[in-house]
């Protein structure tokens, strides 16, 4: 009996895998599309880069992606509703939706 514990401990790691990898690695990034509120009177700063869901060409998540140009092209150019500029993340964002093919003038453009 005392090979059960160590298959058990065994089966409980393999199937706890997915999950620890995911939380010793690079985080892979979700879009917030401040989905509490449809349409937005001012946008919320993003938390987190842009993940594979978007960035992973062939391996993109289409659904996510979508939702993400839909909500710049829609609410893109409001304001923040702390009233500071995009943060670095933030430009992460609209820079990924313009190389998508989004309208840049859907965005908030760079300071020159």
């Amino acid at each position: 009996m005392t090979t059960r514990p160590a298959h058990l401990l065994s089966l409980l790691l393999l199937l706890a895998s997915p999950l620890l990898a995911a939380c010793g690695g690079e985080p892979d990034g979700s879009f917030d599309a401040q989905p509490g509120t449809p349409s937005p009177s001012c946008l919320q700063h993003q938390a987190q880069d842009p993940g594979t869901k978007y960035t992973g060409g062939e391996k993109s998540d289409p659904r996510s992606v979508l939702e993400m140009m839909r909500f710049y092209t829609a609410n893109g150019t409001k304001a923040f509703c702390d009233g500071k500029p995009p943060t670095d993340t933030d430009r992460r964002w609209t820079d990924l939706y313009a190389k998508l093919g989004g309208d840049a003038s859907h965005v908030p453009q760079p300071k020159q």
